[in-house]
């Protein structure tokens, strides 16, 4: 393993990670690059490695310290090709926690896909291919949300199909703030961010509490 790929992972706060898991992230990279010829896993303007493992990989695994880890489950929703859901996924091998990590896809292929890497990479996960709008009385820990919906079409989704769940982690890019300012409108947030290690206009957002505005129904979590 190159020193110079350790390195990157090691920017990753919170975590020391091991060459294992290096391999495996990186056994992933290379399976994200195969299955792109096929379908738009990702965008074709970040398909070389250094740049899927800044952009993709080390973005989706900084949030591990805000992912609840005594919970049964996590849900990733949109999961796509698997980012944050497969990374976390893999993390979790590593901290040798048995929190499985659901990951909603409606897109058959990208579900294939999904099932490919957690096989052969042995990950805790079950892919469900399903709307995650058509899912009712979902309850889970953590909830992951990286370019799904927009910000307020995913609290209310949650506010309708979630019967319970711990915390939201949002994914907000260079237009964060201003779609942050804008929820706040209709939403009260209970909620701590931490700047970006891949994105010196990004942040994490990890929201504890929900309330629509104008609503009679107390915070639900």
């Amino acid at each position: 393993m190159d020193n110079v790929i350790l390195n990157s992972y090691s920017k990753i706060s919170n975590l020391n990670v091991s060459r294992e898991t290096c391999n495996e992230l990186e056994s992933l990279i290379s399976m994200i690059k195969e299955k792109n010829r096929q379908i738009n896993i990702i965008s074709k303007k970040t398909l070389e490695k250094d740049h899927i493992r800044e952009r993709h990989i080390i973005d989706s695994a900084q949030i591990i310290d805000f992912v609840d880890l005594n919970s049964n489950t996590t849900c990733d929703l949109g999961s796509g090709g698997g980012m944050p859901g497969l990374i976390i996924a893999i993390v979790m091998k590593q901290l040798k926690n048995s929190l499985k990590i659901n990951l909603y896809e409606k897109s058959y292929h990208k579900c294939v896909f999904l099932k490919e890497v957690s096989k052969k990479l042995n990950l805790n996960t079950e892919v469900i291919q399903k709307d995650i709008f058509t899912v009712k009385n979902i309850e889970t820990g953590t909830i992951m949300s990286r370019a799904f919906k927009p910000m307020p079409v995913v609290l209310s989704l949650i506010n309708e199909n979630f019967k319970n769940f711990n915390n939201i982690i949002f994914f907000m890019g260079d237009t964060g703030r201003q779609i942050l300012n804008d929820t706040l409108k209709e939403w009260n947030l209970d909620y701590e961010e931490k700047k970006s290690i891949t994105s010196e206009k990004s942040f994490i957002l990890n929201i504890k509490k929900m309330e629509k505005k104008f609503h009679e129904n107390n915070f639900s979590n």
